[in-house]
């Protein structure tokens, strides 16, 4: 059973930076693509940013372009997203995401293993 676990949420002004982390436990993390997706009150669950098992290929929605960095490290088991110039419009529960394959897509039932989740709130 492959568990996902996040941490680095909490309460950041508007500009303002957070780093969010989720370690997944098993032996196969690099056969993974990894997403975070992000559900704010009353809206869907959406896409924000991917990453190849490989590491070398990644997808940003356009919100996010220029603020926000996935990383991953397959020898720890963890992947990573810089989140910077953070706007109120951020505000959202993050969730990390194992997709079934390498490939990186955007599509949330792709993926096949979540985190619980860790909230994120950008104040004025």
């Amino acid at each position: 059973q492959v568990q996902l676990v996040e941490s680095g949420g909490g309460l950041v002004q508007a500009g303002g930076s957070l780093r969010l982390s989720c370690t997944v436990s098993g032996r196969t993390f690099s056969s993974y693509a990894m997403g975070w997706f992000r559900q704010a009150p009353g809206k869907e669950r959406e896409f924000v940013v991917g990453i190849a098992g490989s590491g070398d290929s990644t997808y940003y929605v356009d919100s996010v372009k220029g603020r926000f960095t996935i990383s991953r490290d397959n020898a720890k088991n963890t992947v990573s997203l810089q989140m910077n110039s953070l706007k109120l419009e951020d505000t959202a529960v993050y969730y990390c995401a194992a997709g079934r394959g390498r490939a990186v897509v955007a599509d949330p039932s792709w993926y096949i293993y979540w985190g619980q989740g860790t909230q994120v709130t950008v104040s004025s």
